[in-house]
């Protein structure tokens, strides 16, 4: 090819199953050599063509030539390329970090030259060198288009296309039943009328479709079907067998409409405007235009129209929409809260953190509209297999009419008519929508519940994970450290947090705002404090009530003042169970101590036993210390590998994958992306890096560890159901094939074998669309 190379969408209207996209793929193609990709969505009801100069008129019109009704949509801005993309990822990022308050020496590490004022917990400064692909969610964004679906879609089913076919096709069929009670002897010509009125569109269809490159379609099995019952006067037959068909279809239309816009009604979850803050005023605005950093007002009741950082108020959020959660979720300055999610309790001023093309409801939409549209391998095989079948069908149904008649003398009428019914009984449509339709159904499930699934191969790989390998920090644990214990030696509990936390003010070190934290929930009202440093390497100190207060590792506590054996002791049966310990001096006096820990997940003990009780194995890969590490793998029951760089991360990933395991590995920080890779399925745990979740197959949106196991047993259900899909739609097609040959059975219930097929494969796959984690 050669000029500028670009990328139109379209929207093309009646496109309800894969071989629709065949279809319209194949006859675009056949435009010519400008034409050089074509994607084809009948998730969103769209089509993608790259090509350099082609009229949209050209594309429009030769779908209508098929006809699908299309429209163009405009330029895929951003999506075209002209040269392969790369992508590469240079972690020079260290490992999980040990949360060392003061550079502590609690675990056999001397830490020296400790910032305390500007520590930095999750290490943000990091250099990460490296290229990123231009991210598909900006790009194919459901609110980045206005993508409102179709006319057809926003349509009551009974006022779209194929259903008013289908009632004049009915009512045709009901006025010949009429009018041939009163003159049955014209019979043959009244039913024959009433079959053309469905039938002539299918045939139409099918002509399109044989001279755009695709001759052995299901309407031209239908068409081959109905001309011949009428050759042989059973014309009643195949008038009931062309109602059927239609039937058929609108049932597999209302099927795909529903499934797509139940992922567009996340969408709806979104409010149109936002309450926003500018120059003193709070002035409502287009949701989709607000801008990032700006400051947004939500009042209780109001859905949040942003993802965004509470930076003031106080308030429970309903994240049900979202996240699935069950329990509101109380919101303070600091948290994130995500759009569409509903405020309960007070107003809360939140700072938008990003646009409405790439908050986390769009990022699901996109997500699970490109999941989709990734085939998984059970689904390809269907599609490659049904490639066969249907020429496959037609020859044998040719050999079942012309075989016996010629070689043993049979019944010329009786042969050809069990030859038109084996036409209708292979009609590959059951075993075609049987797949995608459980996998589309299963992934939008999975999303509604914050288990995202880049595609149908990823839902499917899912249910064989043997292993699975955990990140700790973030992953396991809550990435933050919370004060587990006050020790009291001289003072009172109470009063070694007031003075700890009096020294902490105004420091932004994750422990000190762990101490913080902990003096609030216990209301301690706080002393002022005066002359405050911070000791390099050792801890910090005061004056606090006129005395000399420090708050330092025991190693600098014990260069000033003897502590006790029996303290000593209890000190080092905490740093055992992984906690940091800080010891306070008041004065020349030991007061007492804290103690804190980056405590594990609140499900996360459940969730490695729910894997456990599948069978899987489960392992810690973490870059911490190998104390803390062994002490949270014991509270977990779980394989621990500690102090692992980026690179042992992945070493160990390829290990378990040589000794035959199907590995899942899940984790948060760019230090997990080579992991994440190299796993057989990578899942990133919601709000980790934008680089594991670009570089993951999955992703838990509300970070439970349990979701690991949920996502497991979905695939599962997901995989039960195809298979039982698949058994239903070929069980019917054998037995009626053998009741037809035999013939006991003719044209009527071969197309209601086919037609209920349908029915059946496609109801059995929306329940899925009801599954929840057990």
């Amino acid at each position: 090819m050669s000029g500028p190379v670009r990328q139109d969408k379209f929207r093309v209207e009646g496109m309800d199953c894969a071989s629709c996209a065949m279809k319209i793929d194949t006859a675009v193609r056949r435009l010519g050599k400008q034409i050089s990709d074509v994607n084809v969505s009948v998730t969103k009801g769209t089509m993608t063509v790259t090509h350099n100069g082609v009229e949209a008129d050209a594309i429009t019109g030769q779908l209508k030539k098929l006809g699908y009704k299309s429209s163009y949509m405009g330029a895929n801005q951003g999506a075209a390329v002209t040269e392969p993309e790369t992508e590469t990822h240079v972690c020079s990022g260290d490992h999980d970090h040990d949360h060392s308050h003061h550079n502590h020496d609690h675990a056999g590490h001397d830490h020296s030259d400790h910032d305390h004022s500007a520590h930095d917990h999750k290490s943000q400064s990091h250099d990460h060198a490296y290229g990123q692909k231009q991210k598909k969610i900006k790009e194919t964004s459901p609110l980045h288009m206005h993508d409102h679906g179709t006319d057809e879609d926003n349509k009551p089913w009974w006022q779209q296309g194929k259903a008013k076919l289908t009632i004049a096709a009915g009512a045709a069929l009901v006025a010949a039943y009429i009018i041939g009670h009163f003159v049955p002897q014209y019979d043959l010509y009244i039913f024959s009328a009433a079959m053309l009125v469905g039938l002539v569109p299918i045939a139409r269809r099918a002509l399109a479709g044989a001279r755009f490159g695709t001759p052995f379609s299901i309407e031209t099995l239908m068409t081959v079907a109905a001309v011949g019952a009428l050759f042989i006067g059973a014309v009643e037959e195949a008038a009931m067998v062309v109602f059927l068909f239609l039937i058929g279809e609108l049932l597999e239309g209302v099927a795909a409409r529903r499934a797509r816009n139940s992922i567009r009604g996340l969408a709806d979850l979104v409010p149109k405007t936002a309450r926003v803050e500018k120059d003193g005023q709070i002035i409502e605005q287009d949701a989709a235009s607000v801008a990032l950093g700006a400051i947004i007002l939500v009042r209780p009741g109001d859905r949040i129209a942003a993802d965004g950082e509470v930076i003031s108020g106080n308030s429970a959020v309903d994240e049900a929409p979202v996240t699935g959660e069950s329990t509101p979720k109380n919101k303070e300055p600091g948290d994130k809260v995500f759009a569409g999610t509903i405020n309960a309790d007070a107003v809360l001023r939140v700072k938008v953190t990003a646009t409405a093309q790439n908050n986390t409801i769009a990022r699901i939409i996109a997500q699970v509209e490109e999941a989709q549209e990734s085939k998984a391998p059970t689904e390809r095989f269907i599609d490659r297999f049904s490639v066969w079948y249907t020429p496959a069908v037609m020859i044998l149904a040719a050999l079942v009419a012309i075989i016996p008649p010629l070689v043993a003398g049979g019944d010329w009428s009786e042969w050809v008519y069990k030859g038109l019914a084996i036409l209708l009984i292979g009609c590959p449509c059951a075993l075609v929508i049987s797949t995608p339709a459980a996998i589309a159904a299963g992934l939008s499930s999975g999303a509604r519940r914050g288990l995202l699934m880049k595609g149908g191969a990823v839902l499917e790989s899912a249910g064989h994970v043997t292993a699975a390998a955990f990140d700790k920090t973030g992953t396991l644990t809550q990435g933050k450290p919370v004060v587990t214990d006050i020790i009291a030696f001289g003072s009172s509990e109470e009063e070694v947090l007031r003075y700890a936390a009096a020294v902490e003010q105004g420091s932004s070190h994750p422990l000190a705002v762990a101490i913080l934290k902990a003096a609030e929930d216990r209301k301690i009202a706080l002393p002022q404090m005066h002359d405050g440093a911070a000791l390099g390497g050792k801890g910090v100190s005061g004056t606090v009530d006129g005395k000399v207060i420090l708050l330092a590792s025991p190693k600098a506590i014990a260069a000033k003042t003897t502590i006790s054996d029996a303290d000593q002791k209890r000190i080092a049966d905490m740093n055992d169970q992984g906690k940091t310990v800080s010891l306070l001096m008041i004065g020349e006096q030991l007061a007492g101590g804290i103690a804190m820990r980056d405590e594990p997940r609140e499900d996360a003990r459940q969730g490695i036993k729910a894997l456990q009780a599948q069978g899987i194995r489960t392992i810690m890969l973490t870059g911490d210390n190998r104390r803390t590490a062994e002490a949270i793998g014991r509270d977990l029951g779980m394989e621990v590998h500690a102090e692992m760089m980026p690179e042992d991360k992945r070493r160990v990933v390829g290990e378990l994958k040589a000794n035959k395991q199907i590995v899942a590995k899940v984790g948060d920080g760019i230090n997990d992306a080579p992991a994440l890779a190299a796993a057989d399925l990578g899942i990133a745990m919601g709000g980790g890096t934008d680089v594991a979740l670009e570089t993951a197959d999955a992703a838990i949106m509300h970070g439970r560890v349990s979701d690991v196991a949920h996502m497991i047993d979905l695939s599962k259900s997901t995989m039960a159901n195809i298979k039982q899909n698949i058994t239903l739609a070929i069980g019917l097609k054998v037995v009626f094939l053998i009741t037809t040959i035999l013939g006991i059975t003719g044209l009527w219930p071969a197309i209601l074998a086919d037609t209920g097929a349908t029915v059946l494969v496609t109801a059995n796959a929306m329940r899925l669309l009801r599954w929840k984690p057990a």
